[in-house]
């Protein structure tokens, strides 16, 4: 009864194996009708870009401008400057916000102003472009969750304050 020989070792190798092998194919069977229902698909929509995107975009080419203004016209490098690097900051911080490297945030349009000997024509221009982005920044600043407000806000002020400073 306890007998064992080599006959009966040797037969219930290949009868494991075949029960393993069995097994596996039981699921590999049972999990095939499922990988036709999605269930182990893998395509995800491609993420949806950051609604703060065209915003960080904006700040770039706000700066863009103020800078290119100031080297066309050194004499209101000054005033310029600053309000450029404030508008650098918000991209700065807009990207780190979005995931975003600001390397790769590149202005959309390249800034285009009035000719460079014409101070009041370049002020003017980057009035109007402060004020369309005040009124971005606003939009952006109603429609964000609460925890985007303050730094949304921050840019709103930011840019109404460079209309003052540009006057």
């Amino acid at each position: 009864m306890g007998r064992t020989n080599r006959q009966d070792e040797s037969s219930q190798l290949p009868r494991r194996a075949v029960l393993r092998a069995g097994a596996l194919l039981a699921l590999g069977g049972a999990a095939a009708p499922l990988t036709g229902c999605g269930l182990f698909d893998r395509d995800e929509e491609p993420p949806q870009p950051d609604p703060l995107a065209p915003l960080l975009d904006e700040s770039l080419r706000l700066a863009a401008g103020l800078r290119a203004a100031a080297t066309v016209h050194p004499d209101l490098a000054a005033r310029l400057v600053p309000l450029a690097e404030s508008h650098e900051a918000h991209a700065a911080e807009l990207a780190r916000l979005t995931g975003v490297t600001t390397a790769s945030a590149t202005p959309t349009a390249s800034p285009s102003g009035p000719p460079p000997g014409d101070q009041s024509a370049v002020l003017a221009a980057l009035r109007q472009s402060e004020r369309a982005g005040r009124e971005s920044a606003i939009q952006a600043c109603s429609a964000a969750p609460a925890e985007r407000a303050a730094l949304l806000g921050s840019v709103a002020a930011a840019r109404a304050t460079h209309l003052e400073a540009l006057r």
